[in-house]
């Protein structure tokens, strides 16, 4: 099971100083959160997608190459890739140049958005966000995996003849969460393709995450790749983490009770009780932590949110030391030890090239020099196009 955590890369009023960072301040905190995060043992950063203040993460791609080339080990991940106002072709191409700087060490997740002013400003009508999800996904799917597409859809110009460059890494195209807040449909287009669905977990009682699990176990299944408990789950959360549960309430609550995305709306208390919000002890989050799995079935990643609501940089640092250093190993240690056997590890790129080559090679897409600019129409991949015959293993 993979543990990390996640960031919605929102500036926010620190209530407590009453200071307001920077977007500089930000973006170099984030840098040293995803570091720390490496540092202490966990095994994805993940940072969401926004084009309007009070946000900074315009630009994930960038900013995860630059986590990647500066940590040993971490996944880099979205949390979320907007896939409906961004256009397939640019996020075929990014992630899969993400993909070769990282060596693999990434992965995304897309969603829908729900910022209503973006879709303008992209050229797209939030009134149409779910067809143009499933469409423009459809085609992010097939740039992955097949060297030349003709493709034509409703939202945008079609393609002949087209290359998405680079191929991705060995050939094998990064693996796929899809995030949900609350919407079925995005449950049933992960489950279509075998893909990944990330549960949101957060502001919503347990009862909604259930129902939107289990529909995408269900619908998993109906599409033959594999048993509902094979199914591949990740989860967020969020957490406050200090010696004891009196620190933690007293130093989170000016926090929860300024936060724009919660605050102002039931008591700290209540929301601890009816949602995923952990704010206690080491203990206290680890067992919060592990009725997850009582309610949603083995999973295979947890995200936490711990940089939000105005937390100082200084503040979330402690926090992931406590996370890394106290509460993880414990969880790591409970969840595998509870862990039915027919549940699947995380994907990973490894394992994903595992499962399409086997013992061999994987295959290095190279672009064949003798055919120049591929003027007749055929694959420019030509000289290894063979090699990628085997059909792409469901997850």
């Amino acid at each position: 099971m993979q543990f990390g955590i996640f960031s919605v890369s929102d500036i926010t009023r620190d209530p407590v100083s009453g200071e307001t960072p920077s977007e500089a301040e930000r973006i170099d905190a984030i840098v040293r959160i995803a570091q720390k995060a490496d540092e202490v043992g966990l095994d994805v950063f993940a940072i969401g997608e926004h084009h309007n203040p009070p946000f900074f993460s315009s630009s994930p791609t960038t900013l995860l190459a630059h986590i990647a080339a500066t940590t040993k080990k971490l996944i880099v991940s979205t949390a979320t890739t907007l896939i409906t106002t961004n256009d397939p072709v640019r996020i075929a191409e990014e992630y899969a140049m993400l993909q070769h700087l990282s060596r693999g060490r990434m992965d995304l997740m897309l969603g829908r958005g729900n910022t209503a002013p973006v879709y303008p400003w992209f050229g797209q009508d939030i009134r149409q966000s779910l067809p143009l999800a499933l469409e423009n996904y459809n085609l992010l799917h097939r740039l992955w995996r097949e060297d030349v597409v003709d493709w034509e859809g409703k939202y945008r110009s079609p393609l002949q003849g087209f290359t998405s460059v680079p191929r991705p890494l060995d050939d094998v195209p990064p693996f796929v969460w899809h995030g949900s807040i609350r919407t079925p449909e995005i449950a049933e287009q992960a489950a279509y393709y075998g893909d990944g669905f990330f549960a949101n977990n957060i502001f919503w009682p347990k009862q909604h995450y259930i129902q939107l699990i289990r529909f995408y176990r269900q619908r998993f299944k109906y599409y033959g790749h594999g048993t509902e408990k094979q199914a591949i789950v990740g989860l967020g959360g969020q957490a406050y983490i200090a010696r004891n549960s009196q620190d933690a309430k007293r130093e989170f609550r000016p926090y929860f009770d300024d936060a724009p995305v919660y605050g102002h709306g039931p008591s700290m208390e209540d929301f601890m009780d009816l949602t995923p919000l952990s704010v206690g002890s080491p203990q206290e989050v680890i067992d919060k932590t592990m009725t997850f799995r009582e309610s949603f079935g083995d999973y295979q990643r947890q995200l936490f949110l711990m940089d939000h609501a105005g937390l100082p940089l200084k503040t979330v640092l402690e926090q992931l030391e406590l996370l890394g250093g106290e509460v993880v190993p414990v969880l790591r240690k409970e969840t595998e030890a509870r862990k039915d056997r027919q549940t699947r590890a995380a994907p990973t790129h490894a394992s994903l090239v595992k499962a399409k080559y086997g013992d061999e090679a994987p295959r290095q897409p190279r672009p064949n020099a003798n055919r120049g600019d591929n003027v007749t129409g055929g694959s420019p991949y030509q000289d290894t196009i063979a090699e990628s015959q085997t059909e792409y293993p469901d997850i």
